[in-house]
Protein backbone atom coordinates (compact mmCIF):
# COMPACT_ATOMS: atom_id res chain seq x y z
CA UNK A 1 0.00 0.00 0.00
CA UNK A 2 2.92 2.60 0.95
CA UNK A 3 4.75 1.39 -2.37
CA UNK A 4 1.50 1.90 -4.47
CA UNK A 5 0.48 5.49 -2.82
CA UNK A 6 4.18 6.65 -3.04
CA UNK A 7 4.23 5.84 -6.47
CA UNK A 8 1.04 7.68 -7.50
CA UNK A 9 2.07 10.29 -5.34
CA UNK A 10 5.37 10.40 -7.53
CA UNK A 11 3.96 10.55 -10.91
CA UNK A 12 0.92 13.16 -10.07
CA UNK A 13 4.09 15.08 -8.81
CA UNK A 14 5.99 14.61 -11.89
CA UNK A 15 3.18 15.33 -14.33
CA UNK A 16 2.45 18.64 -12.05
CA UNK A 17 6.09 19.54 -11.96
CA UNK A 18 6.01 18.71 -15.53
CA UNK A 19 3.14 21.33 -16.63
CA UNK A 20 3.90 23.95 -13.72
CA UNK A 21 7.44 23.95 -15.59
CA UNK A 22 6.26 24.42 -18.79
CA UNK A 23 3.92 26.94 -17.60
CA UNK A 24 6.64 29.13 -16.19
CA UNK A 25 9.00 28.30 -19.05
CA UNK A 26 6.14 30.13 -21.50
CA UNK A 27 5.76 32.96 -18.88
CA UNK A 28 9.41 33.36 -18.28
CA UNK A 29 9.63 33.41 -22.46
CA UNK A 30 7.04 36.39 -22.56
CA UNK A 31 8.70 38.39 -19.42
CA UNK A 32 12.08 38.57 -20.97
CA UNK A 33 11.42 39.36 -24.08
CA UNK A 34 9.26 42.14 -22.77
CA UNK A 35 12.34 43.18 -20.67
CA UNK A 36 14.55 42.92 -23.88
CA UNK A 37 12.44 45.18 -25.65
CA UNK A 38 12.70 47.56 -22.60
CA UNK A 39 16.31 47.46 -22.71
CA UNK A 40 16.49 48.05 -26.34
CA UNK A 41 14.65 51.03 -26.53
CA UNK A 42 16.50 52.14 -23.68
CA UNK A 43 19.55 51.62 -25.83
CA UNK A 44 18.12 53.59 -28.64
CA UNK A 45 17.24 55.88 -26.35
CA UNK A 46 20.42 56.52 -25.00
CA UNK A 47 22.24 56.28 -28.39
CA UNK A 48 19.93 59.18 -29.72
CA UNK A 49 21.57 61.36 -27.19
CA UNK A 50 24.61 63.63 -27.39
CA UNK A 51 27.40 62.80 -25.53
CA UNK A 52 27.42 65.29 -23.20
CA UNK A 53 23.61 64.98 -21.62
CA UNK A 54 23.83 61.21 -21.20
CA UNK A 55 25.47 61.54 -17.30
CA UNK A 56 22.28 63.51 -16.87
CA UNK A 57 19.65 60.98 -18.04
CA UNK A 58 21.42 57.66 -16.07
CA UNK A 59 19.37 58.18 -13.18
CA UNK A 60 16.28 58.32 -14.73
CA UNK A 61 17.17 55.69 -17.07
CA UNK A 62 17.66 53.24 -14.12
CA UNK A 63 13.97 53.22 -12.82
CA UNK A 64 11.66 52.82 -15.74
CA UNK A 65 8.02 51.25 -16.83
CA UNK A 66 8.04 49.61 -13.60
CA UNK A 67 11.42 47.25 -14.29
CA UNK A 68 14.43 47.57 -12.61
CA UNK A 69 17.55 48.78 -14.43
CA UNK A 70 20.80 49.67 -13.49
CA UNK A 71 22.91 51.89 -16.58
CA UNK A 72 25.86 52.82 -16.55
CA UNK A 73 28.79 53.94 -19.15
CA UNK A 74 31.70 52.39 -18.78
CA UNK A 75 35.52 52.38 -20.61
CA UNK A 76 35.35 49.01 -20.98
CA UNK A 77 33.46 45.61 -20.37
CA UNK A 78 33.21 44.66 -17.01
CA UNK A 79 33.96 41.38 -15.69
CA UNK A 80 31.55 39.30 -14.53
CA UNK A 81 30.90 36.02 -12.65
CA UNK A 82 28.68 34.32 -14.38
CA UNK A 83 26.30 31.62 -12.74
CA UNK A 84 23.17 29.75 -13.16
CA UNK A 85 22.69 26.80 -16.31
CA UNK A 86 19.37 24.95 -17.58
CA UNK A 87 16.63 25.80 -20.11
CA UNK A 88 15.60 28.91 -18.21
CA UNK A 89 19.06 30.66 -18.46
CA UNK A 90 19.50 29.84 -22.31
CA UNK A 91 15.54 30.65 -22.91
CA UNK A 92 16.41 34.42 -21.03
CA UNK A 93 19.71 35.10 -22.96
CA UNK A 94 18.89 33.49 -26.56
CA UNK A 95 15.86 35.57 -26.38
CA UNK A 96 17.94 38.87 -25.11
CA UNK A 97 20.72 38.35 -27.94
CA UNK A 98 18.06 37.51 -31.00
CA UNK A 99 15.95 40.65 -30.12
CA UNK A 100 18.64 43.43 -29.10
CA UNK A 101 20.68 41.70 -32.12
CA UNK A 102 17.41 42.69 -34.48
CA UNK A 103 16.35 45.90 -32.49
CA UNK A 104 20.08 47.60 -32.42
CA UNK A 105 21.71 45.92 -35.01
CA UNK A 106 24.96 44.75 -32.80
CA UNK A 107 26.65 41.80 -33.75
CA UNK A 108 28.30 41.36 -29.75
CA UNK A 109 26.15 41.23 -27.48
CA UNK A 110 27.16 40.21 -23.95
CA UNK A 111 23.88 38.59 -21.36
CA UNK A 112 25.11 37.20 -18.50
CA UNK A 113 24.08 36.38 -14.89
CA UNK A 114 25.72 37.07 -11.36
CA UNK A 115 25.38 37.49 -7.70
CA UNK A 116 23.93 40.33 -6.38
CA UNK A 117 27.04 39.82 -3.64
CA UNK A 118 29.49 39.61 -6.71
CA UNK A 119 28.34 42.36 -8.82
CA UNK A 120 30.65 44.64 -9.99
CA UNK A 121 29.56 48.07 -11.55
CA UNK A 122 31.46 51.46 -13.48
CA UNK A 123 35.43 51.19 -14.58
CA UNK A 124 36.47 50.85 -11.01
CA UNK A 125 34.21 47.38 -10.45
CA UNK A 126 33.46 48.58 -7.15
CA UNK A 127 30.77 46.08 -5.63
CA UNK A 128 27.45 46.88 -6.08
CA UNK A 129 26.88 46.34 -1.97
CA UNK A 130 29.42 49.01 -1.80
CA UNK A 131 27.44 52.13 -3.15
CA UNK A 132 25.06 53.85 -1.71
CA UNK A 133 21.63 53.30 -1.80
CA UNK A 134 20.52 55.81 -4.28
CA UNK A 135 23.21 54.90 -6.38
CA UNK A 136 22.44 51.83 -7.22
CA UNK A 137 21.51 49.27 -4.36
CA UNK A 138 18.13 50.06 -4.36
CA UNK A 139 17.10 49.05 -7.95
CA UNK A 140 18.83 45.56 -7.80
CA UNK A 141 18.24 44.16 -4.66
CA UNK A 142 15.51 43.23 -3.40
CA UNK A 143 15.47 41.85 0.24
CA UNK A 144 14.91 39.37 1.68
CA UNK A 145 15.27 37.82 -1.45
CA UNK A 146 18.59 37.45 -3.05
CA UNK A 147 17.43 37.05 -7.42
CA UNK A 148 20.03 36.40 -9.93
CA UNK A 149 20.89 39.99 -11.86
CA UNK A 150 20.91 40.02 -15.68
CA UNK A 151 23.57 42.41 -16.96
CA UNK A 152 24.11 43.08 -20.23
CA UNK A 153 26.96 44.84 -21.76
CA UNK A 154 27.12 46.48 -25.70
CA UNK A 155 30.30 48.22 -27.42
CA UNK A 156 28.87 51.84 -28.22
CA UNK A 157 32.00 53.19 -29.49
CA UNK A 158 35.75 52.81 -28.83
CA UNK A 159 36.57 52.46 -25.27
CA UNK A 160 32.79 52.97 -24.69
CA UNK A 161 30.72 50.56 -22.87
CA UNK A 162 26.55 50.18 -22.16
CA UNK A 163 26.02 48.29 -18.85
CA UNK A 164 22.65 47.61 -18.15
CA UNK A 165 21.84 45.67 -15.20
CA UNK A 166 18.15 44.04 -14.10
CA UNK A 167 16.04 41.98 -12.33
CA UNK A 168 13.63 39.42 -13.75
CA UNK A 169 10.96 39.14 -11.03
CA UNK A 170 11.14 35.05 -11.20
CA UNK A 171 12.12 33.66 -8.01
CA UNK A 172 14.43 30.95 -7.62
CA UNK A 173 15.66 31.18 -10.78
CA UNK A 174 18.16 28.80 -10.97
CA UNK A 175 17.62 26.71 -7.94
CA UNK A 176 17.78 23.18 -8.73
CA UNK A 177 15.81 22.09 -5.49
CA UNK A 178 12.50 24.16 -6.40
CA UNK A 179 10.12 22.02 -7.18
CA UNK A 180 10.98 19.69 -4.07
CA UNK A 181 10.48 22.22 -1.07
CA UNK A 182 9.26 21.57 2.21
CA UNK A 183 5.46 22.61 1.97
CA UNK A 184 5.05 20.07 -0.60
CA UNK A 185 6.71 17.49 0.79
CA UNK A 186 4.52 17.89 3.94
CA UNK A 187 1.67 18.00 2.29
CA UNK A 188 2.87 14.88 0.41
CA UNK A 189 3.87 13.36 4.01
CA UNK A 190 0.53 14.22 4.91
CA UNK A 191 -1.45 12.94 2.07
CA UNK A 192 0.23 9.75 3.04
CA UNK A 193 -0.54 9.74 6.32
CA UNK A 194 -4.05 10.24 5.53
CA UNK A 195 -4.63 7.39 2.88
CA UNK A 196 -2.18 4.91 4.59
CA UNK A 197 -4.51 5.38 7.76
CA UNK A 198 -7.78 5.01 6.53
CA UNK A 199 -7.08 1.92 4.31
CA UNK A 200 -5.68 0.33 7.60
CA UNK A 201 -8.53 0.98 9.14
CA UNK A 202 -10.89 -0.68 6.35
CA UNK A 203 -8.30 -3.31 5.88
CA UNK A 204 -8.25 -4.04 9.46
CA UNK A 205 -12.11 -3.91 9.51
CA UNK A 206 -12.42 -6.22 6.40
CA UNK A 207 -9.59 -8.72 7.54
CA UNK A 208 -10.65 -8.90 11.42
CA UNK A 209 -13.69 -11.05 10.47
CA UNK A 210 -10.80 -13.47 8.80
CA UNK A 211 -8.82 -13.65 11.62
CA UNK A 212 -12.01 -15.03 13.38
CA UNK A 213 -12.43 -17.97 10.77
CA UNK A 214 -8.85 -19.05 10.90
CA UNK A 215 -8.55 -19.07 14.47
CA UNK A 216 -12.28 -21.03 14.35
CA UNK A 217 -10.57 -23.18 11.58
CA UNK A 218 -7.74 -23.70 13.89
CA UNK A 219 -9.78 -24.82 17.25
CA UNK A 220 -12.26 -27.01 14.84
CA UNK A 221 -9.42 -29.87 15.41
CA UNK A 222 -9.55 -29.35 19.37
CA UNK A 223 -13.18 -29.16 20.23
CA UNK A 224 -15.89 -29.57 17.91
CA UNK A 225 -18.25 -28.51 20.33
CA UNK A 226 -16.45 -24.72 19.79
CA UNK A 227 -19.48 -21.92 19.52
CA UNK A 228 -20.07 -20.94 16.17
CA UNK A 229 -18.88 -17.68 14.48
CA UNK A 230 -20.43 -14.89 14.06
CA UNK A 231 -22.04 -14.41 10.63
CA UNK A 232 -21.07 -10.91 10.39
CA UNK A 233 -18.93 -8.13 8.21
CA UNK A 234 -18.28 -7.70 4.38
CA UNK A 235 -20.58 -10.19 2.29
CA UNK A 236 -18.22 -12.88 1.37
CA UNK A 237 -16.73 -13.06 4.84
CA UNK A 238 -20.13 -13.63 6.50
CA UNK A 239 -20.73 -16.22 3.24
CA UNK A 240 -17.96 -18.06 4.54
CA UNK A 241 -18.66 -18.15 7.90
CA UNK A 242 -22.08 -19.09 7.47
CA UNK A 243 -20.44 -22.20 5.62
CA UNK A 244 -17.63 -22.64 8.42
CA UNK A 245 -20.79 -23.26 10.60
CA UNK A 246 -22.51 -25.85 8.40
CA UNK A 247 -19.01 -27.65 7.73
CA UNK A 248 -18.63 -27.78 12.05
CA UNK A 249 -22.82 -29.04 12.37
CA UNK A 250 -22.06 -31.62 9.89
CA UNK A 251 -19.11 -32.96 11.10
CA UNK A 252 -19.95 -32.61 14.67
CA UNK A 253 -23.29 -35.26 13.20
CA UNK A 254 -20.60 -37.41 11.67
CA UNK A 255 -18.68 -37.88 14.59
CA UNK A 256 -21.95 -38.41 17.08
CA UNK A 257 -23.28 -41.03 14.28
CA UNK A 258 -19.59 -42.70 14.24
CA UNK A 259 -19.78 -42.97 18.30
CA UNK A 260 -23.32 -44.84 18.15
CA UNK A 261 -22.35 -47.09 15.10
CA UNK A 262 -19.29 -48.32 16.92
CA UNK A 263 -21.27 -48.59 19.97
CA UNK A 264 -24.13 -50.08 18.53
CA UNK A 265 -21.27 -52.72 16.61
CA UNK A 266 -19.84 -53.59 19.64
CA UNK A 267 -22.83 -53.97 22.28
CA UNK A 268 -24.10 -56.28 19.01
CA UNK A 269 -20.67 -58.59 18.83
CA UNK A 270 -20.67 -58.90 22.46
CA UNK A 271 -23.41 -61.00 22.45
CA UNK A 272 -22.20 -63.77 20.33
CA UNK A 273 -19.11 -63.80 21.84
CA UNK A 274 -19.89 -64.36 25.38
CA UNK A 275 -22.52 -67.18 23.94
CA UNK A 276 -19.38 -68.80 21.66
CA UNK A 277 -17.64 -68.57 25.41
CA UNK A 278 -20.48 -70.35 26.47
CA UNK A 279 -20.53 -73.22 24.32
CA UNK A 280 -16.45 -73.28 24.58
CA UNK A 281 -16.09 -73.73 28.12
CA UNK A 282 -18.26 -77.30 27.33
CA UNK A 283 -15.42 -78.63 24.62
CA UNK A 284 -14.10 -81.91 26.16
CA UNK A 285 -11.11 -81.29 24.16
CA UNK A 286 -8.94 -79.43 26.42
CA UNK A 287 -6.28 -78.26 23.58
CA UNK A 288 -9.07 -76.97 21.72
CA UNK A 289 -11.17 -75.06 24.28
CA UNK A 290 -8.10 -73.58 25.00
CA UNK A 291 -7.31 -72.36 21.19
CA UNK A 292 -11.14 -71.68 20.55
CA UNK A 293 -10.86 -69.80 24.10
CA UNK A 294 -7.89 -67.55 22.78
CA UNK A 295 -9.66 -66.72 19.46
CA UNK A 296 -12.44 -65.26 20.95
CA UNK A 297 -10.30 -63.63 23.96
CA UNK A 298 -8.41 -61.79 20.81
CA UNK A 299 -11.31 -60.66 19.29
CA UNK A 300 -13.02 -59.31 22.19
CA UNK A 301 -9.38 -57.40 22.53
CA UNK A 302 -10.03 -56.68 19.22
CA UNK A 303 -13.65 -55.00 19.89
CA UNK A 304 -12.76 -53.46 22.88
CA UNK A 305 -9.91 -51.69 21.37
CA UNK A 306 -11.77 -50.42 18.56
CA UNK A 307 -14.37 -48.73 20.91
CA UNK A 308 -11.23 -47.67 22.89
CA UNK A 309 -10.12 -45.87 19.86
CA UNK A 310 -13.26 -44.20 19.20
CA UNK A 311 -13.71 -43.09 22.81
CA UNK A 312 -10.36 -41.82 22.72
CA UNK A 313 -10.83 -39.12 19.79
CA UNK A 314 -13.95 -37.73 22.07
CA UNK A 315 -11.98 -34.86 23.54
CA UNK A 316 -15.05 -33.28 24.90
CA UNK A 317 -13.51 -31.83 28.71
CA UNK A 318 -13.36 -28.54 30.09
CA UNK A 319 -9.51 -27.33 30.58
CA UNK A 320 -7.94 -27.84 33.66
CA UNK A 321 -3.95 -26.86 34.54
CA UNK A 322 -2.74 -29.74 35.51
CA UNK A 323 1.16 -30.56 36.99
CA UNK A 324 2.63 -32.63 34.10
CA UNK A 325 5.32 -33.90 36.66
CA UNK A 326 2.66 -35.52 38.58
CA UNK A 327 0.69 -37.03 35.97
CA UNK A 328 3.44 -38.93 34.78
CA UNK A 329 4.64 -40.10 38.44
CA UNK A 330 1.00 -41.32 38.97
CA UNK A 331 1.62 -43.59 36.04
CA UNK A 332 4.60 -44.94 36.89
CA UNK A 333 3.02 -45.95 40.43
CA UNK A 334 -0.08 -48.09 38.21
CA UNK A 335 2.73 -49.47 36.48
CA UNK A 336 5.21 -50.57 39.03
CA UNK A 337 1.88 -52.73 40.68
CA UNK A 338 2.26 -54.23 36.99
CA UNK A 339 6.16 -54.74 37.07
CA UNK A 340 7.22 -51.33 35.11
CA UNK A 341 10.22 -49.33 36.46
CA UNK A 342 10.06 -45.73 35.27
CA UNK A 343 12.26 -43.10 36.30
CA UNK A 344 11.24 -39.36 36.09
CA UNK A 345 13.57 -36.24 36.08
CA UNK A 346 12.80 -32.89 35.47
CA UNK A 347 10.25 -29.97 36.47
CA UNK A 348 7.48 -28.12 34.18
CA UNK A 349 5.33 -25.81 35.50
CA UNK A 350 1.29 -26.15 35.29
CA UNK A 351 0.10 -26.90 31.86
CA UNK A 352 -3.45 -26.24 30.87
CA UNK A 353 -4.89 -29.09 29.00
CA UNK A 354 -7.66 -31.76 29.46
CA UNK A 355 -7.29 -33.56 32.14
CA UNK A 356 -8.11 -37.29 30.85
CA UNK A 357 -6.80 -36.84 27.27
CA UNK A 358 -3.58 -35.73 28.60
CA UNK A 359 -3.28 -38.55 30.79
CA UNK A 360 -4.42 -41.27 28.13
CA UNK A 361 -1.76 -39.74 26.13
CA UNK A 362 1.06 -40.14 28.25
CA UNK A 363 -0.37 -43.17 29.61
CA UNK A 364 -0.56 -45.23 25.78
CA UNK A 365 3.38 -44.26 25.32
CA UNK A 366 4.48 -45.51 28.45
CA UNK A 367 2.76 -48.63 28.15
CA UNK A 368 3.98 -48.40 24.73
CA UNK A 369 7.59 -48.41 26.11
CA UNK A 370 6.84 -51.07 29.30
CA UNK A 371 5.61 -53.56 27.02
CA UNK A 372 8.90 -53.12 24.56
CA UNK A 373 11.55 -52.61 27.01
CA UNK A 374 10.20 -53.33 30.69
CA UNK A 375 11.14 -50.09 32.06
CA UNK A 376 11.55 -46.05 31.09
CA UNK A 377 13.24 -43.03 31.36
CA UNK A 378 11.23 -40.00 31.31
CA UNK A 379 12.54 -36.64 31.31
CA UNK A 380 10.77 -33.28 31.55
CA UNK A 381 11.71 -29.79 29.46
CA UNK A 382 10.41 -26.88 30.31
CA UNK A 383 10.36 -24.24 27.63
CA UNK A 384 8.86 -20.69 26.95
CA UNK A 385 7.08 -21.93 24.16
CA UNK A 386 6.32 -25.65 24.66
CA UNK A 387 7.14 -28.21 27.13
CA UNK A 388 9.03 -31.16 26.18
CA UNK A 389 8.46 -34.47 27.50
CA UNK A 390 10.79 -37.53 26.75
CA UNK A 391 10.51 -41.32 26.86
CA UNK A 392 13.06 -43.78 26.46
CA UNK A 393 12.71 -47.36 26.48
CA UNK A 394 15.12 -50.12 26.02
CA UNK A 395 13.82 -52.35 23.68
CA UNK A 396 14.29 -53.16 20.06
CA UNK A 397 14.14 -49.52 18.52
CA UNK A 398 12.18 -48.87 15.61
CA UNK A 399 13.45 -48.80 11.96
CA UNK A 400 13.23 -45.41 10.49
CA UNK A 401 11.14 -46.79 7.61
CA UNK A 402 8.31 -47.77 9.98
CA UNK A 403 8.26 -45.34 12.05
CA UNK A 404 5.16 -43.88 10.48
CA UNK A 405 3.58 -46.82 9.99
CA UNK A 406 3.45 -47.47 13.73
CA UNK A 407 0.82 -44.67 14.05
CA UNK A 408 -1.65 -45.76 12.05
CA UNK A 409 -4.51 -47.94 13.59
CA UNK A 410 -4.02 -51.82 14.44
CA UNK A 411 -0.38 -51.62 13.36
CA UNK A 412 1.86 -53.48 15.25
CA UNK A 413 5.50 -54.51 14.74
CA UNK A 414 5.06 -57.29 17.11
CA UNK A 415 3.98 -60.04 15.04
CA UNK A 416 1.96 -61.91 17.72
CA UNK A 417 -1.61 -61.51 17.85
CA UNK A 418 -1.84 -63.44 21.33
CA UNK A 419 -3.63 -62.08 24.09
CA UNK A 420 -0.45 -63.65 26.02
CA UNK A 421 1.41 -60.58 24.40
CA UNK A 422 -1.07 -57.82 24.45
CA UNK A 423 -1.74 -54.65 22.86
CA UNK A 424 -3.99 -53.87 19.53
CA UNK A 425 -2.07 -51.38 17.77
CA UNK A 426 -4.23 -48.21 18.76
CA UNK A 427 -1.86 -47.02 21.39
CA UNK A 428 0.12 -44.64 19.77
CA UNK A 429 -2.07 -43.80 16.81
CA UNK A 430 -4.50 -42.24 19.80
CA UNK A 431 -1.52 -40.37 21.87
CA UNK A 432 -0.27 -38.82 18.38
CA UNK A 433 -4.33 -37.71 17.87
CA UNK A 434 -4.73 -36.65 21.42
CA UNK A 435 -1.26 -34.61 21.39
CA UNK A 436 -2.05 -32.83 17.82
CA UNK A 437 -5.62 -31.50 19.52
CA UNK A 438 -3.50 -29.87 21.85
CA UNK A 439 -1.46 -27.88 19.08
CA UNK A 440 1.67 -30.40 20.00
CA UNK A 441 3.02 -33.24 18.55
CA UNK A 442 5.13 -37.09 18.56
CA UNK A 443 8.07 -37.54 17.19
CA UNK A 444 10.37 -40.95 17.41
CA UNK A 445 13.72 -41.62 17.16
CA UNK A 446 15.88 -44.62 18.02
CA UNK A 447 18.23 -43.79 21.20
CA UNK A 448 21.97 -43.65 20.52
CA UNK A 449 22.40 -46.11 23.29
CA UNK A 450 19.74 -48.39 22.11
CA UNK A 451 15.93 -47.99 22.38
CA UNK A 452 13.33 -45.94 21.35
CA UNK A 453 12.79 -42.24 22.31
CA UNK A 454 9.37 -40.80 22.32
CA UNK A 455 9.59 -36.57 21.84
CA UNK A 456 6.29 -35.41 23.03
CA UNK A 457 5.89 -31.60 22.30
CA UNK A 458 3.34 -29.59 24.06
CA UNK A 459 3.12 -25.76 22.82
CA UNK A 460 2.28 -23.01 25.69
CA UNK A 461 0.98 -20.60 23.78
CA UNK A 462 -2.79 -19.28 24.22
CA UNK A 463 -3.94 -20.31 21.09
CA UNK A 464 -2.56 -23.65 21.14
CA UNK A 465 -3.04 -25.00 24.57
CA UNK A 466 -6.01 -23.09 25.68
CA UNK A 467 -8.51 -25.25 23.73
CA UNK A 468 -12.44 -23.93 23.23
CA UNK A 469 -15.15 -25.78 25.43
Amino acid sequence: MIVGVLTAQLASYTIWTSQVRSSQLEQLDELSRNVAYSVASTMRFFRSLPYEYRHIVLDQLRNMGGTRFFVSVNERRIPVEDIGSGPEKALVVDNFREILTRELSIDDVLVEFSRPETLRVYNNEVLLHDLPPRWGQHSLLMEPLSPPILVVQMELGPETWLYVATLLPVPDLFNENRWISGERLLAGFMVLLTVIGLSLLGIRSVTRPLARLARAARQLGDDLDAPPLRETGPREVAATAAAFNRMQERICEQVDERERLFSAISHDLKTPITRLRLRAEMLDDPQQRERFCASLDELDLLVKGALASVKGFDLHEAVEAVDPRRVVEELAEELALQGGQVAVEGHAEPLPVKPLAFKRCLANLLENAMFYGRHAEVTLHEGREHLTILIRDHGPGIPEAQRERVFAPFVRLEPSRSRHTGGSGLGLGIARHIARAMGGEIALANHPDGGLLVTLTVPRRDECNTLQH
